[in-house]
């Protein structure tokens, strides 16, 4: 969803199958329930305190810029969230795991168990799988955890998992392989309370790799 341009309130919104069909329903179906607001076109470096014709114009360079209109796709935008945390938070919250890389082999396990710094009670996070085709199944632990079999489907699709720690299984075969050695995907990790994120990489080799536990080294959300 996307403001169309910035002297109107005018929203360009992108529907999922089951919205349009809750829409075209026209029986108050469709209901809107949650939203979240993001700056991902904002370039906050344009903010001029020395403009010439005084503070009016500060922000000039940033209200002129081009918006960005909707786009399915979770990793590109809606990046950068607004949050709202308590009064007197003096440091942002930051989303940690041990590595920023998996490298795995077929048929491996892997663990993310991510921690939020400077904000004690997060214990929620989703875990984003941009191409799900490489892994064969995928479980979270904690509140509202779930376990996928993800079936082959050929397409690149995403898969969303919602829990405190999450744990996939590569798949076995290596048909998807082609003539590579290895396949690359990322998993997007986002602390649901405070909006800190940050991406993990895995690669899995067509053969060789070991599992591997990602906890608590710092990686900015």
């Amino acid at each position: 969803m996307g403001y169309l341009n910035n002297s109107s309130v005018i929203v360009d919104a992108i529907l999922t199958k089951k919205g349009r069909e809750l829409l075209s329903r026209q029986d108050n179906s469709f209901q809107i329930t949650q939203f979240a607001l993001g700056d991902d076109e904002i370039d906050y470096s344009l903010y001029n305190e020395n403009h010439p014709d005084g503070s009016n114009y500060y922000g000039e360079a940033i209200e002129n810029m081009p918006v960005i209109e909707a786009i399915p796709n979770e990793n590109n935008i809606m990046v950068s969230k607004l949050i709202t945390l308590p009064r007197n938070t003096t440091k942002i919250p930051v989303l940690s795991v041990s590595t920023a890389n998996i490298v795995v082999g077929v048929g491996s396990n892997f663990t993310i168990s991510p921690q939020t710094l400077n904000f004690n009670n997060e214990t929620i996070y989703s875990f984003t799988i941009a191409d799900r085709r490489i892994l064969k199944s995928a479980s979270t632990t904690g509140n509202n955890s779930s376990t996928k079999t993800i079936p082959y489907t050929g397409t690149s699709l995403s898969e969303t998992l919602i829990g405190a720690t999450f744990t996939g299984t590569t798949l076995s075969g290596t048909t998807l392989f082609g003539n590579n050695d290895a396949l690359t995907t990322s998993i997007i990790v986002v602390g649901l309370q405070t909006g800190a994120r940050t991406t993990v990489t895995l690669t899995v080799n067509k053969t060789g790799g070991s599992a591997t536990t990602a906890t608590n080294i710092a990686a900015l959300g």
